[in-house]
């Protein structure tokens, strides 16, 4: 913001909106990066009317320091720093402080960090017993929203939304504690006992054992498959005001606990058209089947009568390249190569369909680019990790977000409870009718 509206000065610029004969004036705010922005707060004081916007696409709901998406440009910025910079250079937690402080740590600020994460990563061990009142069939992030929203009922010394120590300590618990909770989760799914943390083992290689290890044997951390991961976290760590983070922000808005207010960003993660999209891409290469079929669904995809899509290329918000995906096509094609995958039908065809489209004057016209969506879903695959594990291991990344932007939320002396209007076009006020005479 321009350093005249900080100060409380006076905004440079003013729009003027004139509605049933009557002139007002609309602030224009601007920010260090985007569009400007009106600013409507008194519009329906001093004209009686609303704004209709469905889905908020056109309405800055916040102000936010945190990240900032170009997507004309294929852009994204956590902090200041571009995206590619920060997956090619850090590791997730030094990324996680970035995204909680606004600056990346020292070498003392990043040991005390990583330390504090480390000491919270195990859970009250009658948390255990929630997972054992669900089906073992039950979807994971079913087990999630419901397993993260009973930390409240462990850990009261960090509820309190108004104490700057407790809000610290309640921010380091959901990020140290959410591997362990979704590697439990994945555990009760296989049958398979719960493996704790080990406090030697960064937070990507913790996630992969706690997964992946079983008490008869040792496992042995992959540093190509934990860099992957690593990369996988970065890259979906924030992502301005979208379905979830706003959700976050709306649920914390009224006073939530931060335990709720996270599972709710959970719940909302979970819609296919958010964070399922990885998983629509592997739905998608079953669906095509083999290699010999891709020209079939290329020509289905470019039918604008035809109902097929093609999940997992293009972006709603990147109209150029999708900046995450270029980090994640060279990570997808390191593990693939580390893992010798070179037979599978699945991960050829997808390679196959990679190929295509970034080759083929259609896609390359219409910019639809393969996205971050598209690659994470097979190095996924590759690792042996469930579809249904596909947007847990999203929340996972999220948490940082979630909880960096709950906090500047809360901060915020300007916020208020969230309250959306509505364009009502129900029945007007009528007689009532009592039972006998309807």
């Amino acid at each position: 913001m321009d350093q005249s509206e900080s100060n409380g000065a006076p905004p440079s610029e003013m729009a003027y909106l004139t509605y049933n004969g009557k002139t007002i004036e609309l602030p224009v705010l601007s920010g260090s990066e985007g569009p400007k922005v009106l600013n409507i707060s008194d519009l329906y004081k001093e004209l009686d009317v609303f704004t209709y916007d469905p889905g908020f696409a056109s309405t800055a709901s916040c102000t936010s320091n945190i990240t900032f998406i170009d997507g004309d440009k294929g852009r994204l910025l956590y902090r200041g720093y571009p995206i590619q910079n920060l997956a090619e250079h850090c590791d997730f937690l030094e990324v996680a402080y970035l995204l909680l402080h606004g600056e990346l740590p020292n070498a003392q600020e990043e040991k005390e960090f990583v330390d504090s994460i480390i000491h919270h990563t195990l859970v009250h061990e009658q948390i255990s017993n929630f997972y054992g009142g669900f089906r073992r069939d039950a979807h994971p992030m079913a087990i999630m929203v419901g397993v993260v929203g009973a930390l409240s009922a462990f850990y009261h010394d960090s509820l309190d939304i108004h104490d700057e120590e407790q809000r610290e300590i309640a921010s380091i618990r959901l990020i140290a504690k959410m591997p362990t909770l979704a590697a439990m989760a994945y555990k009760y799914s296989a049958g398979q006992p719960f493996i704790y943390p080990k406090n030697n083992l960064c937070y990507s290689s913790n996630l992969l054992r706690m997964m992946f290890a079983v008490p008869c044997e040792e496992y042995i951390v992959n540093p190509v498959l934990v860099r992957a991961m690593e990369r996988i976290l970065i890259l979906h760590a924030d992502h301005e005001q979208n379905a979830s983070t706003s959700t976050v922000r709306l649920a914390g808005s009224s006073g939530a606990n931060p335990f709720a207010c996270i599972a709710s960003g959970i719940a909302a993660l979970w819609g296919p058209a958010h964070g399922g999209a990885n998983e629509a891409v592997l739905n998608m290469l079953y669906e095509i089947g083999s290699v010999d079929r891709i020209p079939e669904f290329i020509k289905k995809a470019k039918d604008k009568n035809d109902p097929f899509r093609l999940m997992g290329f293009g972006h709603r918000v990147y109209k150029n390249h999708d900046p995450r995906a270029t980090v994640m096509r060279k990570t997808c094609h390191e593990v693939l190569e580390e893992l010798g995958i070179k037979n599978d039908p699945l991960l050829n065809l997808a390679m196959e369909l990679e190929r295509i489209a970034l080759q083929d004057e259609y896609f390359i016209e219409k910019k639809l680019y393969p996205n971050v969506d598209f690659y994470s879903g097979i190095i996924f695959r590759a690792m042996g990790i469930p579809t249904s594990m596909f947007t847990v291991l999203f929340a996972i990344a999220r948490t940082v977000g979630w909880v960096a932007q709950w906090r500047e939320m809360i901060s915020d002396p300007t916020q208020k409870i969230g309250r959306p209007r509505q364009l009502y076009r129900g029945k007007s006020e009528r007689k009532f009718i009592p039972l006998e005479k309807r």
